[in-house]
């Protein structure tokens, strides 16, 4: 499972450069990696690039990338309240588009953070869009719907 996790995200790691910079990214790099590993020493293996080990990294992957996005957004508003260095919208964006979406939502209810900033809804918004449309092109390519 360790090695199917790292083959799905290392490449996206080392092919999109704006993901290097995000250490939000990287920090669910981590977690997606260490998560595989505990899973796979402690609890059960499966086959590399199996249908199971997929599954699981989904599963993982929806977790983690949730997780991570509302910390992201809890960062940031402490950074507004402090006056300090901000994330930058465009890393917040790019954590819900990798399906962080529902921590994005969550976090701008509970810290009432970026829900009044107009532009900011669009993009997060249409993020949810564009991942529902891709979601719906991998689900017809790999004819499943």
């Amino acid at each position: 499972m360790l090695i199917t996790f790292l083959i799905i995200l290392t490449p996206l790691l080392a092919l999109i450069p704006p993901l290097q910079k995000n250490r939000f990214f990287i920090l669910y790099f981590v977690l997606m990696i260490f998560s595989a590993y505990i899973t796979e020493n402690h609890y059960f293996r499966t086959l590399i690039l199996s249908p199971k080990a997929f599954l699981v990294f989904v599963v993982y992957h929806l977790v983690c990338i949730n997780l991570i996005t509302f910390i992201a957004y809890a960062v940031d508003k402490r950074a507004a309240k402090r006056g300090q260095w901000r994330i930058p919208e465009a890393q917040l964006h790019t954590l819900e588009f990798l399906g962080g979406w529902i921590g994005g939502f969550i976090a701008q209810k509970i810290f009432h953070h970026k829900n009044r900033k107009k532009s900011y809804q669009i993009m997060f918004w249409l993020m949810l869009v564009l991942q529902t449309c891709a979601i719906y092109f991998i689900l017809s390519y790999l004819h499943l719907i």
